[in-house]
């Protein structure tokens, strides 16, 4: 078998390691949001991702986007505001492992969406696997016993949703745009900077003051790590390998969130709890592979008449942020 290219398996590790880094965003979200309050900790995380993405992108020059653009960039960074504020409302009510799993549901909700809007509908055996992953999800938040979701459950659903919603609108609204990527990110951070910022009002500068060295680094790691360095590397590596590979790589992010819970966080899920996970992951990835074969046999049918219409919901979530920004 001939060994793989050094550049390749760099890719590779990259990818996963942006995975892993959202994975344990939710357990690093948790624990600021008990320091600092809810609003306070999404505040902190995107003024320091703003500041240090402002940085790069005056180092680089890049240009920023002015009209329309910068409009779409400011709408897009409204949603993006929404989607990380309700999971940090809802991680701070559930437990990070619960939030991680969930929040995946995005995967299977998003290519709905995409063929809604181009009005070409996914095959039966797709919502197979959608009903599937919501008997996982009941199967996770149900605890060993049928009940409703908790608060924080349902709060990380609607964030699901929010970014199902984001991410269809990112690649319909920005389609064929030249803005800089990492300018139109920047603008997106400063509005969830700024609304945040808003939304703690007063508690911001206390919360900061009773910062400690854990607090810190949860904000620097939010931040930095799960903002600046993983969208940095994700439009890297996008570049240098094959969106379905990437999507599978990035795609272990809930994986990620499971073991972080429950080998760092010392959290716990049931032998039920544990088949909910097992199914949500098994039928977003079931989905994924669907929806792609679905999209392929969407571009041979249009191939000579033009672009096709059903765009790959998996794709746009790891292409550069003009095509979607990720949290």
């Amino acid at each position: 078998m001939p060994r793989r290219p050094p550049r390749d398996l760099l890719v590779d590790v990259l990818l996963v390691a942006v995975a892993a880094v959202w994975g344990a965003s939710f357990m690093a979200a948790k624990s600021l949001a008990l320091e600092t309050g809810v609003a306070s900790a999404v505040a902190l995380r995107f003024l320091v991702a703003a500041v240090a993405l402002a940085v790069i992108c005056a180092v680089r020059r890049e240009r920023m986007p002015r009209g329309c653009g910068l409009a779409v960039a400011a709408l897009l960074g409204l949603s993006q505001a929404a989607i990380i504020g309700l999971e940090t409302w809802g991680v701070h009510l559930t437990s990070a492992t619960n939030a991680g799993l969930l929040i995946s549901l995005a995967l299977v909700l998003t290519p709905v969406l995409e063929s809604l809007a181009a009005r070409s509908w996914l095959p039966r055996s797709y919502f197979v696997a959608a009903v599937a992953a919501v008997v996982g999800v009941a199967l996770l938040v149900s605890d060993g016993g049928l009940r409703m979701p908790t608060a924080g459950d349902a709060l990380v659903i609607a964030a699901a949703v929010v970014r199902a919603l984001h991410v269809t609108a990112s690649a319909r609204l920005t389609r064929d745009r030249r803005d800089s990527t990492l300018a139109v990110v920047l603008v997106q951070l400063i509005v969830c900077a700024a609304a945040s910022s808003v939304v703690a009002g007063d508690e911001l500068p206390a919360a900061v003051m009773r910062l400690d060295g854990s607090g810190w680094a949860n904000v620097l790691f939010l931040g930095l790590m799960c903002s600046v360095f993983a969208f940095v590397v994700q439009l890297w590596a996008v570049r240098r390998t094959s969106a379905t590979r990437a999507s599978i790589l990035m795609g272990t992010e809930p994986v990620w969130a499971l073991l972080v819970g429950l080998l760092l966080a010392g959290e716990s899920v049931g032998l039920i709890g544990l088949l909910g996970a097992a199914l949500i992951v098994a039928a977003s990835y079931a989905g994924q592979a669907i929806e792609r074969r679905h999209r392929h046999r969407g571009f041979e049918t249009t191939s000579g008449h033009g672009e096709a219409r059903v765009v790959s919901a998996l794709a746009v979530s790891i292409l550069p942020p003009t095509k979607n920004v990720r949290k």
